[in-house]
Order: C-alpha cells, then structure tokens, then sequence
C-alpha cells in the first residue's frame, strides 16, 4: 500500500463499513498496519506470542479483559497488551478502534478458530 496524497479522514474511513470484529487497514507503518474496527459484544480469549497490540478507541468504550483484571478505554484513550498478554477485547455498545500491529498478525492471535479473519484495504 502506497502512503495517501491526503491526511486519512478516520470518520470518513469509519463511516464506510459497517461490518464488526472485521479489520479495515488504512495505512501502512514500516512493517506495521494501521487498522480500523468496530467492536460490539465479546471477542475470544488469545495472545499474541510474539508482539504487542496497540488499542487506540475513537468512539464508544472498550473493555480489554485481562487474567489480570480489566482495562477500560474510553474515547482517546489507549491501551497496549504486552507481547504474549492473553486478553478478551469486550464492547457493551458499538465502539470503534484504531489497531496497530506488525503486519501479518493473525486477529485472533494464538487462538484461531472462525473468527480469525485477514483485515482487509480500505480505499
């Protein structure tokens, strides 16, 4: 993905899908994706063995359930899991997010399973 001629819109990019827990890549970062998601309800418990992933809310508030206890995230705030942190993101109410991780860092990390889906390019 080439860098944009423009500043990247996120309420333009968020208002162009509506599908949830599907990552939407805006950017590219060196060897890391700059993602957009919407979040309702419970993801799966996973970790990531061999990165950190960086939680950034835009709107609505996120849950990162950890073994540890929880974080809360409100709008503006973020939250990086440490590199083999397991963690449940959760989202009472519709809540969108910004991502950012190495590319090629499988969503459901360790864990697998249906949910597991590539992000795909945003326009």
């Amino acid at each position: 993905m080439s860098r944009p001629a423009a500043a990247v819109n996120l309420a333009d990019k968020l208002s162009q899908f509506s599908e949830l827990w599907s990552q939407k890549k805006i950017a590219d970062l060196n060897d890391y994706e700059v993602k957009l998601a919407k979040l309702k309800g419970e993801f799966v418990w996973h970790s990531h063995p061999d990165t950190d992933e960086l939680f950034l809310v835009i709107s609505g508030r996120l849950t990162i359930q950890l073994r540890t206890g929880d974080v809360v995230l409100e709008p503006g705030e973020l939250y990086v899991v440490p590199q083999g942190v397991e963690h449940c993101p959760l989202a009472e109410e519709e809540t969108a997010i910004l991502l950012l991780e190495p590319a090629g860092v499988p969503n459901t990390g360790d864990a697998g399973g249906p949910l597991t889906k590539a992000p795909e390019l945003l326009d």
